[in-house]
Parts: structure tokens; sequence; C-alpha cells
């Protein structure tokens, strides 16, 4: 395991961290390019009501901004939790070459995010995208879920 991909999964949950604490669902993403920082986001659904503030959708875009240029081709993005369907076609569509992931969701919530069984391998064997995409895994995975199953916790008792 590449000690770059658990230093970059880190900041991505400082990012969840923030999120969860703004109270949102703790999903934090963070985009490289050259070893560097060049976007960052975490989910900020309940704070903006925007449906789409998905963490890896506002990395992305934080990320073209920095950089001015919508393609994002030669960078990689680490996220928290496995890329929902809509975060995993948009990380496609930037042209992103690497999608590294922290925790995925685990059998008995895919009903209730409804997205039935669901990979993000899936999709892009779906997509015929397999050559353009390539996808790491088990990166602090455990970390990564506990932060989310922390913030899942806190947001159920009130707090």
């Amino acid at each position: 395991m590449s000690t770059d991909h658990e230093h970059f999964m880190r900041v991505a949950m400082e990012e969840a961290r923030r999120g969860g604490a703004e109270g949102n669902l703790a999903v934090g993403s963070v985009v490289v390019r050259d070893n560097r920082v060049v976007g960052r986001g975490r989910n900020r659904v309940n704070t903006t009501q925007d449906p789409t503030d998905h963490a890896e959708t506002i990395a992305l875009g934080d990320a073209a901004r920095t950089l001015g240029q919508p393609d994002l081709s030669g960078c990689v993005l680490y996220t928290t939790v496995e890329s929902c369907p809509m975060c995993c076609g948009a990380v496609m569509k930037s042209g992103i070459g690497t999608l590294v992931l922290g925790a995925r969701l685990r059998p008995e919530e895919f009903a209730t995010q409804r997205f039935g069984g669901y990979s993000v391998e899936k999709l892009i064997e779906l997509a015929h995208w397999g050559d353009r995409l390539q996808v790491v895994t088990g990166i602090l995975p455990q970390e990564c879920y506990e932060i989310r199953r922390d913030w899942e916790s806190r947001s159920r008792a009130g707090a």
C-alpha cells in the first residue's frame, strides 16, 4: 500500500470530518496532481440544500478552477466512501485517471442508499470505461468507515 495513498486519504478524511461537523454526511474527497492537492471537497448537501453537492463533485469543481480547465486527466481523486453513481459519472467525465476509495458501502446499506448491487467497478464496466479509469481500494477503509459511522451515530442522537 502506498504511503502517498494513505497520506492523501487522510487529507480526504479531514474534509469528511469538516463536512460532518457542518451537519452534512461525513464524506470527503481530494484531487491530487503531481503529488499536490489541487481540489478539496466535502459533502455539503444539507448546508446548501443542493442534492448534487457531494464531496467528489465539489472536489472536481475546485480542481478544475485551480487548474483553469475542466479536463482533469493526470489527476487522482481520493474519496473516503465509495462514490455514488452520480459522482462516479462525474469522475469519468472529468478525465480523472485513478479513483482511490476508502470505505465501501456495506451490503446492508445498499437498500437505504437506493443503489441496489451498485459498485464503481460495475458502472465503469457498463460504460466501457475500464481502460480509462483505474480503481484503487483498501486505503484506510476502517478509518474512513468509522468517520461516517460516528457521524451517523451522532446524527441519530441529535448531537
